[in-house]
């Protein structure tokens, strides 16, 4: 058996949310991206969504946002795709932000729904159109409700799916019905945004994952999509429960998946830095939970290697 998906990746299969990495003192750390960005391409990611959520994108500047791309796409040449966070409240801004990070070298951008405002579907709808109308990048679109509070509702989808550069959604809907609806009335290709549906999406045609958790064990993410395309579906079933706990303890334990993230990659001596407020650092015990998970999903993946 091999994976067929609705559409070709247009960026790639296994994308990192990569965090942002700060210094000590809270500034941009370019180095520790590049030095990132590297690290996750090498093993197994062959995309990265920069300045999105895990990216802190609500607490870096425009100059950040820019500076961020540039360095990773140095880094990283064309190895991996880049995709940029460009989503705001504000149409204009995130026009804004569209064509700065065309200009910084993005290959696409991640639009999400305007948030607090909750416009009604059809002000959804022209935003995103007045965003893939602004520049000649492709364009994914990124429904994530419980953050925005407005869900780009499965009709909406198939309307904005005739639109040439919206090419790409990354699902957050917890709406799995609605998502298989849009695969198979479409051509969009559909990322998992949630790591606990990674697998699932995948296999009723979805195009790959947007993954936080890919943070600290991106081979082992990456080997669960592996294993279903070598047609190995029970071993792509067991990595994905293998890696379960981590994924719990990163995404549903309280805490924003960019603490967890940045928590574990100090404890394991990768760039990362502090968080911005208004976030927090993880405590010690959140932290020993979350080295603990680790350690459990890296000694798994070994086991089943």
């Amino acid at each position: 058996m091999t994976h067929t998906a609705a559409t070709a990746p247009p960026f790639g299969r296994a994308l990192c949310a990569m965090v942002t990495p700060f210094t000590a003192s809270g500034t941009l750390d370019l180095d520790g991206a590049r030095r990132l960005a590297d690290r996750l391409v090498t093993e197994g990611c062959d995309g990265l969504v920069l300045n999105g959520t895990t990216g802190e994108s609500p607490t870096t500047s425009d100059e950040e946002k820019a500076a961020l791309v540039r360095a990773v796409r140095e880094a990283v040449g064309e190895r991996a795709a880049i995709v940029a966070g460009v989503g705001t409240s504000d149409t204009r801004h995130t026009i804004e932000l569209t064509r700065q990070a065309e200009k910084a070298g993005a290959d696409g951008v991640l639009v999400v729904t305007p948030y607090y405002s909750k416009p009604p579907q059809d002000a959804v709808e022209a935003h995103f159109r007045e965003v893939a109308d602004a520049s000649g990048l492709p364009v994914a679109l990124y429904d994530i409700p419980g953050r925005t509070g407005t869900r780009i509702a499965p009709e909406t989808m198939l309307r904005l799916a005739d639109h040439p550069r919206i090419v790409a959604v990354k699902d957050c809907s917890y709406d799995f019905l609605g998502a298989q609806k849009v695969i198979v009335r479409t051509g969009l290709a559909y990322y998992a945004g949630c790591d606990e549906h990674n697998l699932a999406l995948y296999a009723v045609g979805g195009t790959g994952w947007v993954s936080t958790v890919a943070n600290v064990i991106p081979r082992q993410v990456r080997a669960v999509l592996d294993a279903f395309d070598a047609g190995e579906t029970a071993r792509a079933a067991r990595l994905q429960q293998r890696i379960t706990p981590l994924v719990e303890a990163m995404m549903a334990a309280d805490l924003p998946g960019t603490v967890t993230a940045k928590a574990l990659l100090g404890r394991l001596g990768l760039p990362g830095g502090p968080v911005r407020a208004p976030l927090r650092p993880a405590g010690r015990e959140a932290v020993g939970g979350l080295l603990a998970a680790y350690r459990e999903a890296v000694a798994g993946a070994v086991a089943e290697a």
